[in-house]
């Protein structure tokens, strides 16, 4: 008997069907990977198992160690639901309760399935935290907004674990996440795996993480299980057109002619913190922590620089010194013009030149605006002289750029607001508004990471035909190497606020720095 067993899985959320008839095992310490793009179902399958779902009328069959989890009471749900079954959600910053100490929310799972008295809870809980590397003991006292994207996926994942319990769902785990710290968090669940013999199953789109972690795939499209099998023989071998389209996913290194000049300049560029210092002399000063120490780099017209680095080794400070939204001692130049003693319009007129698009559109969006007034708003700072008509129809034109046009025209478009969108429509708009002012320079800050790998390659493909035809130069920070080897011309490496490399991509990411450093901890 295996230890899952799902049997002709239907699930309904009203009139429409939106998995149909989906059937597999899990067996005991092993390590299943569903995957599929976004809106095939594969996190609705899984979670189904628990029936978190309240709105949804599930038929066929759900056995856990024999029993049938579609015939279970609201006690036998509660007793199966993080003692039994647990589960790591995708973004631990919204799944952690963010008034609730990490310890305390590990605890209430302890005493409510274990029946732990306060003391004891504290103690696991503290052990729990020190058995995923949370190693200070005071962090069980911590918020999760205290807690950096790593530390937070591991309090999750310590949660999840601290029941003890038989199966692992793990949703997306690692997403949001730095590749050094994603391959940290992938060696933690083997290893914890393999001490309890533990099974997973992890939701994900990253065929990276596939290829590394799972011993067996299956593959959904459109709420259909259209193959599965032993991992090797689904992602060298796949059956299914939908699979090998997933797997082809990857863009091809495409990149353009480089431009005489300069049009970003970057000289002795160092970004401090203030940090508050320990004991008494906090009272009276503040210590300084050093982001970056004194980066040098220039870019020319259609030239794309790739700036790659683990978490905390000051790229995202780099790119916010260069939008001039950190405060930095040195020189940035953008078209021959320095940040430095110049008037608010003065600076206004020299952040069009510099735009940017940020890691995740939908929490840049505001979502009380529309597509029109989302992307017409740098118009009406930089261009406040155009009149309402020729203001909508350069909305119009910059929608229609990035492939956003229905039957020819993006008109329909224009009142819808980004929750009515998909996550690879949601980053064009955020593309159409960067564009839309007509910079010179675009910063790129991690422009697919939290998008499906077939999305992932269309924003690609779309970033570089744009970078064709209008001469952009982009900044591209990132730790996705498959995103750099596409794009960069160069690439910028840094660690612990040092650029320690700098050079074409092609010689950086093969020469014997690359390998001294880590492909895996930096990218």
């Amino acid at each position: 008997m295996s230890l899952l067993e799902v049997q002709d899985l239907s699930i309904h959320f009203g009139p429409r069907r939106v998995v149909d008839r989906v059937a597999f095992g899990l067996e005991a310490g092993e390590k299943l990977a569903l995957v599929g793009e976004s809106g095939s179902g594969k996190t609705v399958t899984a979670l189904s198992t628990l029936r978190l779902f309240d709105a949804a009328r599930l038929e066929g069959s759900i056995r856990f160690q024999g029993r049938e989890v579609l015939a279970m009471n609201p006690a036998e749900l509660q007793a199966l639901r993080g003692n039994e079954i647990a589960v790591i959600f995708q973004e631990p910053m919204s799944a952690l309760n963010p008034v609730m100490t990490v310890g305390a929310q590990i605890m209430e799972a302890l005493q409510l399935h274990k029946g732990l008295a306060r003391g004891e809870a504290r103690a696991q809980a503290i052990a729990a935290l020190q058995r995923v590397g949370v190693s200070e003991e005071r962090r069980v006292d911590s918020y999760p907004h205290q807690l950096s994207g790593g530390q937070r996926q591991r309090a999750m994942i310590a949660m999840a674990l601290a029941c003890d319990p038989r199966l692992l769902i793990a949703d997306e785990p690692t997403t949001a996440l730095d590749l050094s710290i994603r391959y940290q968090i992938l060696d933690l669940l083997e290893e914890i795996r393999r001490e309890r013999n533990l099974a997973v199953l992890m939701i994900t789109h990253d065929l990276n993480l596939v290829r590394r972690f799972a011993d067996r795939v299956a593959v959904m499209e459109r709420g259909v299980l259209v193959e599965q099998g032993p991992m090797a023989q689904v992602m060298e071998a796949p059956r299914h057109p939908y699979t090998r389209k997933l797997i082809d996913s990857r863009c091809e290194r495409a990149v353009g002619p480089v431009g005489v000049g300069q049009v970003l300049s970057a000289r002795g560029v160092r970004v401090e913190y203030p940090v508050p210092r320990p004991g008494l002399a906090g009272w009276f000063s503040q210590g300084r922590f050093t982001a970056v120490h004194g980066a040098d780099f220039d870019l020319a017209p259609g030239e794309t620089l790739g700036v790659i680095g683990e978490s905390g080794s000051g790229k995202t400070s780099l790119a916010m010194a260069l939008l001039d939204l950190a405060p930095f001692t040195g020189r940035v130049e953008v078209d021959g013009q320095g940040w430095e003693r110049r008037s608010r319009e003065q600076q206004r007129r020299l952040r069009r030149h510099i735009q940017v698009v940020f890691q995740d559109p939908f929490a840049s969006l505001s979502p009380r605006m529309t597509i029109q007034q989302i992307v017409g708003e740098g118009l009406a700072i930089h261009e406040p002289e155009l009149g309402p008509a020729q203001r909508r129809q350069r909305i119009l034109e910059a929608l229609a750029d990035v492939g956003l046009a229905e039957d020819g025209s993006a008109e329909a478009l224009l009142e819808r607001y980004p929750h009515a969108f998909s996550g690879g429509q949601r980053q064009r708009v955020a593309i159409a508004r960067a564009l839309i002012v007509r910079p010179r320079i675009v910063l790129l800050d991690e422009p697919t990471s939290s998008l499906d790998v077939t999305i992932q390659k269309q924003v690609l493909l779309l970033l570089q035909d744009l970078q064709r035809r209008h001469g952009l130069s982009y900044v591209l920070v990132t730790h996705d190497m498959d995103v750099v080897r596409a794009m960069a011309h160069r690439v910028l490496v840094m660690k612990a606020g040092h650029v320690v490399r700098q050079g074409p991509a092609e010689q950086v990411l093969t020469d014997r720095l690359w390998e001294e450093l880590g492909s895996e901890t930096i990218g």
